[in-house]
């Protein structure tokens, strides 16, 4: 998932030991400010997925419902499996039912950038995870 997962998917393929291939989606529900609640597929996958085994790769899961809509899409395409993977977990947030199979670190409900996540995108290239300040 672009773009706040890009660092993340950068820094996992390269400690992965087998054959892989990789390709972006974007997928938004957000406005400038604020959530517009309309899911947008800003950019779709330039390769079939039928019959092959396939790992969404997130920055940060939060409501879990944008995910939801996408995990949709995907399963209809027919994967051999397919499986998600986040660095970050806002689970105390979270609407949907989604299942994790690989989950970096829990994450309380606060807004945090760097390492790929963003603020108007601003602070996506910081080399840590911080929380930013009310201000």
């Amino acid at each position: 998932m672009l773009r706040g997962g890009l660092i993340f998917l950068a820094d996992l393929a390269r400690r992965i030991d087998l054959p892989l291939s990789v390709d972006f989606m974007a997928v938004s529900t957000y406005g400038p400010a604020v959530t517009t609640g309309v899911v947008q597929v800003l950019k779709d996958l330039d390769e079939l997925i039928t019959g092959r085994d396939v790992i969404v790769i997130e920055d940060i899961i939060d409501t879990g419902l944008t995910l939801n809509y996408l995990l949709q899409i995907l399963r209809a395409r027919q994967p051999a499996s397919l499986e998600v993977c986040t660095l970050l977990d806002k689970s105390v947030r979270r609407i949907a039912n989604i299942h994790i199979a690989y989950k970096g670190f829990d994450v309380p409900d606060v807004f945090v950038v760097g390492y790929g996540l963003d603020f108007e995108q601003r602070y996506r290239n910081l080399p840590f995870i911080g929380v930013l300040k009310e201000e």
